[in-house]
């Protein structure tokens, strides 16, 4: 379905080039010479890369038919990544080139929403935040309390993230995946 420039919103799924794109940002514009267009950055499904686009005001651009689907992933063979459909139960593969650095914030049971283009799975969209235990972190040093100070701690995923000197080994933490920045201390009860 052709969709109109004026329809542009974040997240809107479109297709240029044969490929699947989604929409990250778009700005409107009216130059008091010229026609007016849309400047827009587009990030590819397929490989994550990110563009600069421009179009027409008035532009029609193809919708991408993309399906999302609930997907609960369930372990690593050590080359790909199985995940499994939460209703028919079937198993889907994705190798390490695939994910990329999201494979790091995969823990088992982890729901995933995988998405599918022309039928094929070609990316997957991790929850924003996971909560996580830290498995290895150093002590904090007594007498470096300055302002902000962080320290390196590994979580149960195999991430590692700069955390504040309080952070103790064996701390549930809530990690924001896109930018893999610890957010806060969990309590548990």
């Amino acid at each position: 379905m052709a969709i109109d420039t004026s329809n542009f919103r974040n997240g809107l799924k479109i297709e240029l080039d044969g490929e699947p794109f989604t929409i990250t940002y778009f700005q409107h514009v009216k130059p008091g010479k010229g026609g007016a267009f849309v400047r827009t950055k587009v990030r590819n499904l397929k490989n994550g890369r990110v563009l600069d686009r421009t179009f027409r005001s008035g532009e029609k651009i193809e919708e991408a038919e993309i399906d999302d689907r609930k997907m609960q992933y369930l372990y690593s063979d050590g080359s790909s990544y199985i995940f499994m459909d939460s209703e028919n139960f079937d198993q889907i593969p994705f190798d390490e080139k695939q994910l990329g650095e999201i494979s790091r914030f995969l823990k088992e049971n982890l729901e995933v929403d995988v998405i599918f283009w022309r039928g094929q799975p070609i990316n997957i969209e991790l929850p924003a935040f996971i909560q996580a235990v830290v498995t290895q972190c150093d002590p904090g040093v007594k007498g470096d309390t300055a302002s902000g100070a962080t320290k390196p701690a590994t979580l149960e995923t195999g991430a590692v993230i700069q955390v504040p000197l309080f952070i103790k080994e064996g701390e549930t933490l809530r990690v924001d995946t896109r930018s893999g920045e610890y957010v806060e201390r969990v309590n548990e009860s």
